[in-house]
């Protein structure tokens, strides 16, 4: 049975057409013959893009048949609305305070936006509406948009909504082609900022062919130990690339067909203060050190004219520490050497006392208010703090302190560090407590 709208159609165009024999009526009772030339009756059926009945339906003698091929319906003169196209906000079609129309929401009474995800009135407070809006990292709307009673309004200049989110934490732009200015360069889907690529592309933004098969692929890339680049790389089209983290060398630290050699493990802890493998005494081949004659270990940091064992050796130098000389210098026989050599800052038995740990950015030892004893600074009269930095007086009130100390949204040092309460006594600010905001519900 036909649709009433296509019914009263069909009669004011009844007159208009010849009666035409039953074999050349559709199967929907629109004569195959009209008044109107294909030219004239795509014309009718064509949207101002180009697309006929907006590739969601067929055109009838000038009329479009919209025809449904994915969730929910389409409607409209030229099948151009889609009740499943509106915005959402927190997996909400139209926030729940709102109906789809055509593609865009209609917003209850007391709501708007594109979602309809703002009310006309706020009563949140300032500070509780941007702590809504800050996000993981406490950024309020991942820095790429502004807070809106509670809810992130997200920055599009050119409103082609590219950054969006419940926290305008994805930012399609990312995905945009600097050459062709397409979207994964027309080979893929872009979400949340990443490219996922049509099967036969690859690249950050879809921008290279694979000529061979997924199988192969994985195939190339599968390390002697069955997993993909040894998990220390990224397969792109059957070849391994290594996350190198020395680049310098010939080849670097990570290296092999499928990433399976790993020079890193050829250094001891304090070897980042000198670019010897193996201690010095042996060769890394593929992540293993091969020990010169005389010498034994796994990093070959053991000599065979000491009288103990390997064990033995690391145990003397590791003391209370979980690591040999407290992962600060080299244990040969169980003597420590400190790093890095000629520094005496780094000191102990067991390389325990690193008086590094009491300077601070400019180089200052306890800020000029202490002294340092293994690693921990010991403060004169009148200072606290792990560096001193902390003056026990106070030249003014406690509402100049707290506001110097108050972010614009109002909390004290955002909610990360000390504050200082002073009261004023005798002339003098005195410490009265010292809160660490982190820590405070």
């Amino acid at each position: 049975m036909l649709a009433p709208g296509l019914l009263g159609l069909l009669l004011l165009l009844g007159p208009a057409l010849p009666a035409g024999p039953p074999a050349l009526r559709s199967a929907l009772g629109i004569p195959a013959s009209c008044r109107l030339s294909q030219a004239e009756s795509e014309l009718r059926c064509r949207v101002p893009g180009g697309k006929l009945c907006s590739d969601r339906g067929r055109c009838e003698c000038g009329v479009c048949i919209c025809q449904v091929t994915e969730s929910g319906k389409y409607y409209g003169p030229l099948c151009e609305c889609h009740d499943w196209v509106c915005e959402t906000y927190d997996g909400k079609i139209c926030t729940g305070h709102g109906k789809c129309d055509c593609g865009k929401c209609k917003c209850d009474e007391g709501w708007y936006g594109e979602a309809c995800q703002y009310p006309t009135t706020c009563n949140l407070t300032r500070k509780k509406s941007n702590e809504m809006c800050k996000n993981s990292q406490d950024i309020i709307c991942s820095g790429a948009g502004t807070c809106q009673c509670g809810r992130c309004q997200c920055a599009n200049s050119e409103e082609n909504g590219l950054v969006y989110g419940k926290f305008c934490e994805c930012d399609d732009r990312e995905c945009i082609d600097d050459e062709t200015g397409e979207i994964c360069t027309g080979h893929g889907k872009c979400y949340c900022g990443n490219c996922y690529c049509e099967a036969g592309w690859h690249g950050d933004k879809c921008e290279f062919q694979c000529d061979i098969t997924p199988w192969e692929i994985k195939k190339r890339c599968t390390s002697p130990d069955g997993k993909i680049c040894s998990n220390r790389g990224t397969c792109v089209c059957g070849e391994c690339t290594c996350h190198d983290v020395d680049p310098t060398g010939d080849w670097g630290d990570i290296h092999g067909d499928t990433c399976e050699c790993d020079e890193r493990n050829c250094k001891a802890v304090y070897d980042r203060y000198s670019d010897d493998f193996c201690s010095g005494h042996g060769q890394c081949n593929c992540g293993r050190c091969d020990c010169k004659e005389g010498w034994t270990g796994k990093k070959c940091e053991h000599p065979h004219s000491c009288p103990m064992s390997v064990e033995e050796s690391a145990k003397k130098c590791q003391g209370n520490s979980n690591l040999p000389c407290s992962g600060r210098g080299r244990c040969e026989c169980g003597q420590c050497t400190c790093f890095p050599p000629g520094d005496n800052r780094v000191h102990g038995k067991n390389c325990e006392c690193d008086d590094r740990q009491c300077e601070n950015a400019d180089g200052d030892v306890c800020g000029g208010h202490g002294i340092c004893s293994c690693g921990r600074c010991i403060c004169q009269d009148g200072w606290f703090g792990k560096l001193c930095q902390h003056s026990r007086k106070c030249n003014m009130t406690e509402e100049e302190s707290r506001s110097l100390c108050e972010s614009a949204d109002g909390i004290l040092c955002s909610g990360k560090d000390l504050f200082l309460m002073l009261r004023y006594v005798s002339g003098n600010h005195v410490l009265l407590d010292i809160h660490n905001l982190e820590h405070r519900s």
